[in-house]
């Protein structure tokens, strides 16, 4: 029997409630098999902001571990040996603070730090294009990617200081060949930077260590040609661009998340079938094989997966890895004229992109470029599927089926105990009061001014994680020194010549508008600390096409500057979107101030991942519509909205 190669490292994401309950999942996933972390931080932890700060209200510990100090990061790895650990930490804009509460910890344990093994991703550029969890301007923020890199190519010499994440891109709608662009040219901004920070001599290990984290999605043959273009691709700029000559230094090293985006809401027990399929696409080429590879659960578009759910996703890649002979095997697509062509045709398409991009000056310099590409394709994206043109199972095909035993009782899916949040304010608050307020301080104003220097951010950063200063004033320090920033939505005031089919909506807008006096207003909200700005996106880039007149000013707002917008713009209808699982307390505090403000009598709709029994208690809010992934049919929500206008007061 050929001997087979070692297997990907097999991960698990995963984080939840408090750093006590996921060091406990940690330490039972280990148990099961899994062979490296992969760490998911809530949505205040990534943003820089303190589980008691008024915008992390409703968030706490929802999309994954609250750590605001070193003893939370203390409690995360209790008993895991940091030292023999892959640790992959799923954060960007606080990775040095992150790295930093990693490192302090490591060395509480006893650990060679120069041995540490895992990966931040720190990967910035996407967060301003997809996922949102940005704080600083794009420069500052390339700046401390950069930091990270060089500390790592000193102190932590076996540490990946990047994952260039073109996952969120596919998420956001990215074509093939725009995820392969957009990942690339964020890699080549990285180290056009780095290069000015580390001797040449260093460069090419650096080079080396550089990763990628991908997508896989449902047309396994295109995504496993995908892969290749990228290992292709890479190879040819490390070796032209950057004159790298080792070979080990120029290898396209990448662990991948299956697509999230394709799983669907209704008849959720296909996903398994997905996850499945996708991974094939990420396995099966030994030449452009993952290193690591983490799948969802099957239930992940209905909410939080319970252990046994992430148990299910692991047995697969364990069953993939050691029951069948997939190991055992040489590239298997090698000299494959259909595989050869349309790796081909990818590069060309990638290359085309990259060339536009370069003529504008870069990644950095594309931001908005690029942002309003992703949000053009995603709404093609849901045209085919709105239009029967691409099937998906279950969704606009088969949608008759048996009800699935597999969400019954408890909904299948975990729900976080509201009592966390308050307990994690708690600990927080007596962290605060037993730390030397002094050495804090003293902390801070080295941290301050390494900021405002230029000095590499990582040393002030670790001092102050020993000294006990918390998430959000190290996040604070950075929007003292840098500013805050605000991203590109994708989605202008200007109609798209795309409005085939509409012909019937644009109509029915046209004739309220007439009757209200004036052009419909729609104002879309993203209340909260959620970045997944892709539905709200959607729903603005489709309104405005059917002659709405949308106000959409992006992510991250308090629910008081949204019933701010929506009397100052006096809006007909409010709109907001939330996927964090933060949707009670956000709404329930929106519509409180609606009715404050006078506006009771504007209708609102809401779309997110949101439970049946909870969709109930929004509607007992005063909430008009509740929409969830399995709405899909946008033209439809269209109709609703101008439905709900038309049968309002006219003086609304």
């Amino acid at each position: 029997m050929p001997a087979k190669e070692k297997p990907w490292l097999f991960r698990t994401y995963a984080g939840h409630s408090t750093a006590a309950k996921s060091n406990e999942l940690y330490r039972t996933n280990l148990s099961k098999g899994q062979t490296g972390l992969s760490v998911a931080f809530d949505l205040p932890t990534q943003t820089g902001y303190d589980s008691d700060h008024v915008l992390a209200r409703g968030e706490v510990g929802k999309v994954g571990v609250p750590v605001c100090h070193l003893g939370d990061m203390r409690t995360l790895f209790r008993d895991i040996p940091l030292e023999q650990m892959n640790t992959s930490m799923t954060i960007n804009a606080t990775a040095p603070w992150l790295l930093s509460l990693y490192i302090a910890v490591a060395e509480e344990q006893g650990a060679d730090v120069s041995k540490l093994q895992g990966t931040v991703q720190n990967d910035i550029i996407k967060e301003y294009l997809s996922r949102g969890t940005y704080i600083c301007p794009p420069k500052p923020s390339l700046r401390m990617i950069t930091d990270v890199a060089a500390y790592t190519a000193q102190s932590l010499p076996k540490w990946n200081p990047m994952n260039v994440c073109s996952y969120h891109l596919q998420e956001a709608g990215a074509t093939p060949e725009q995820e392969l662009a957009f990942a690339l040219a964020t890699g080549i901004a990285v180290l056009d930077d780095l290069k000015t920070k580390v001797p040449a001599a260093d460069f090419p290990a650096m080079v080396g260590r550089i990763s990628f984290f991908v997508n896989a999605g449902i047309r396994f043959v295109t995504e496993m040609c995908k892969m290749r273009a990228f290992t292709e691709l890479w190879d040819e700029i490390c070796r032209d661009r950057y004159g790298i000559e080792e070979e080990k230094f120029r290898r396209f090293r990448y662990g991948v998340q299956v697509n999230s985006l394709g799983l669907t809401e209704q008849q959720p027990e296909n996903n398994v079938y997905r996850i499945l399929i996708e991974m094939l696409a990420v396995t099966l080429s030994k030449n452009a094989r993952a290193r690591a590879v983490q799948l969802p659960a099957w239930n992940e578009a209905l909410g939080l997966p319970r252990p046994w759910d992430q148990q299910w996703s692991l047995r697969m890649q364990q069953i993939m890895a050691y029951e069948t002979d997939l190991l055992e095997y040489g590239d298997l697509f090698d000299g494959n004229p259909a595989v050869t062509a349309k790796v081909e045709d990818l590069k060309q398409g990638a290359r085309q992109e990259l060339a536009t991009l370069d003529s504008m000056g870069g990644a950095i310099a594309a931001i908005d470029y690029m942002k309003s590409r992703l949000v053009e394709s995603n709404a093609a994206r849901i045209n085919r599927i709105e239009a029967n043109e691409t099937i998906v199972v279950g969704v606009n095909r088969w949608t008759e089926g048996e009800a699935s035993p597999l969400t019954a009782g408890d909904g299948g899916i975990m729900v976080v105990d509201p009592a966390v949040e308050a307990d994690q304010i708690e600990r927080l608050r007596a962290w605060r009061d037993a730390r030397d307020q002094r050495a804090v301080e003293a902390a801070l104003a080295a941290l301050r001014e390494a900021a405002q220097s230029g000095a590499n951010i990582m040393p002030p950063s670790i001092a102050a994680a020993k000294a006990g200063v918390t998430t959000g004033e190290w996040a604070g320090v950075m929007r003292q020194v840098h500013g805050e920033y605000r991203g590109p939505t994708g989605v202008s005031r200007a109609p798209s010549n795309k409005t085939e089919g509409l012909d019937d909506i644009r109509a029915a807008v046209d004739a309220v508008s007439a009757r209200l006096g004036r052009r419909l207003k729609f104002v879309v909200g993203k209340p909260g600390l959620d970045g997944h700005s892709n539905g709200a996106e959607q729903i603005a880039f489709r309104a405005r096409d059917c002659g709405m007149d949308i106000t959409y000013e992006g992510i991250r707002l308090t629910p008081e500057q949204i019933v701010s917008q929506a009397l100052d713009d006096a809006a007909h209808v409010v709109g907001l979107s939330i996927l964090s699982g933060s949707h009670l307390p956000l709404i329930e505090e929106v519509m409180d101030r609606m009715r404050r403000a006078g506006l009771g009598h504007v209708p609102v709709v809401v779309g997110g991942i949101i439970p049946d029994e909870d969709a109930a208690k929004l509607l007992g809010f005063g909430v008009a519509r509740v929409y969830t992934p399995k709405d899909f049919e946008l033209n439809r929500i269209m109709m609703d909205i101008v439905a709900l206008v038309d049968a309002g007061p006219l003086a609304a």
